[in-house]
């Protein structure tokens, strides 16, 4: 059984500002505010959070091949 991580550092598109958050095992992240330039981050199409749009690492439920956040 692979491990899953629960950590992911996100970039931001419009800035490049980088910061390392936790993520959410039971649910989605729809929404990420940029600390320094205050831009909302939204996923992008196809992706149902932002950790699998702006993350360099994929929500837990993809790395369990579970479909993205719980879903089928």
């Amino acid at each position: 059984m692979t491990e899953i991580v629960t950590t992911s550092t996100l970039t931001c598109p419009e800035c490049g500002h980088r910061k390392t958050e936790t993520m959410p095992t039971d649910a989605c992240q729809y929404f990420y505010d940029c600390e320094q330039c205050h831009r909302l981050l939204t996923p992008e199409e196809g992706d149902c959070c932002v950790f699998c749009s702006y993350g360099d690492v994929p929500c837990p439920p993809v790395q369990q091949d579970m479909g993205c956040c719980g879903g089928q």
